[in-house]
């Protein structure tokens, strides 16, 4: 087992501010959950910076409940109702998802909303190196996934009942401001980079490319693949589901590739992955591409340099949260270092474009 498995894997007792009423959850899953039986215990999961998640178990067996944080949150931010209506839609498709049972958009049960799905068992990969794996396990992983990816972006969205999941066009311009405002609102240092970004990008939005289901945080760390097998499970974490550009999703994919080299996040950025099985990242774009009948990215140095600003954005408001004591984990393997690595490697990636 790694650091990361160590830190992120399993579960915790919740702090007092993210403890469950199981009184008041035992009654909702008595009328909403079929064959539940008696809650006996909710103990939070430690991965995941976002939405806190539980493992419930009761006596017909185990399942998950997903909540937005307790207090006030960015607007936007958190949209379980959203991630539930996706998972719905994608697990009579046969995408692997967890079956969804319920939503409660009622915050007195709890204190926030949530949502309740089965749990499913397997493994999470928090090292994108995968140190204990076969060069053959490694390359199928990461195949697997990119697989995945494309059979989401090859559906078409009014057909399983998300044709208005969200807007039909523009998905990248607006996806730009509303991360740049979120950016902005948890702000707590002046990082040159990111405000450059923000104009940078903002002036060079790629035109429209076709609007599918995009996930919004496709990774293998939000895959659970089988214990025995490279077959994915059940993606989880869509609370960033919507209608929109493909190319920043398999751009956000990428992640592992050109995240920054940091103290206990693990990347593949400079590693020489010759042997490893891990594929080079062209070579994953390029088994991508090959999926959804493409030969190349239109303006994809614009997305490449888009999706680690996202992510700095992404973090930046995690580390909010930290400073607000509203975190859903109390383990970050990032810091403002982290931010400042991101966006100077996104103004390089698009300055090299010609910027």
């Amino acid at each position: 087992m790694t650091d990361l498995d160590a830190a992120f894997s399993g579960t915790e007792e919740p702090t007092e501010r993210l403890k469950l009423d199981l009184s008041a959850l035992a009654a909702f899953m008595a009328e909403h959950v079929p064959d539940a039986g008696a809650l006996e215990s909710g103990r939070k999961f430690k991965g995941g910076q976002s939405n806190p998640t539980y493992l419930l178990r009761a006596r017909g067996g185990d399942f998950v409940l997903r909540r937005k944080p307790p207090g006030e949150l960015l607007r936007g931010a958190h949209a379980i109702d959203r991630e539930y209506r996706a998972i719905a839609a994608l697990h009579p498709e046969g995408f692997p998802v967890p079956r969804p049972f319920a939503y409660c958009g009622d915050e007195s049960i709890i204190g926030s909303a949530f949502y309740i799905c089965e749990h499913v068992a397997g493994r999470v990969v928090w090292d994108p190196l995968m140190p204990d794996e076969e060069p053959a396990k490694r390359a199928a992983t990461y195949a697997n996934a990119a697989d995945w990816l494309a059979r989401l972006h090859s559906l078409e969205p009014a057909q399983i009942g998300l044709g208005d999941f969200g807007r039909p066009s523009g998905y990248a311009a607006r996806n730009l401001t509303l991360w740049s405002k979120q950016y902005r609102a948890a702000e707590m240092q002046h990082v040159p980079d990111m405000h450059w970004l923000m104009d940078a990008l903002a002036e060079r939005v790629p035109a429209d490319a076709p609007t599918r289901l995009i996930h919004g945080d496709y990774g293998i760390y939000n895959i659970i693949f089988a214990a025995d097998a490279p077959r994915a499970l059940a993606v989880l974490d869509w609370e960033m589901a919507t209608l929109g550009d493909p190319f920043v999703d398999l751009a956000h994919h990428l992640r592992p590739w050109w995240l920054p080299p940091a103290p206990g996040a693990p990347t593949l950025c400079g590693q020489d992955l010759a042997g490893t099985g891990i594929p080079a990242m062209n070579e994953q774009v390029e088994r991508y591409l090959s999926h959804m009948g493409l030969g190349a990215v239109p303006d994809w140095d614009w997305y490449l340099a888009y999706a680690q600003f996202r992510f700095a954005a992404m973090v930046q408001g995690v580390l909010k949260r930290y400073a607000d004591g509203t975190a859903a984990n109390r383990t970050s393997t990032h810091t403002a270092k982290t931010v400042a690595q991101a966006a100077a490697s996104a103004r390089r990636v698009l300055e090299g474009a010609g910027g």
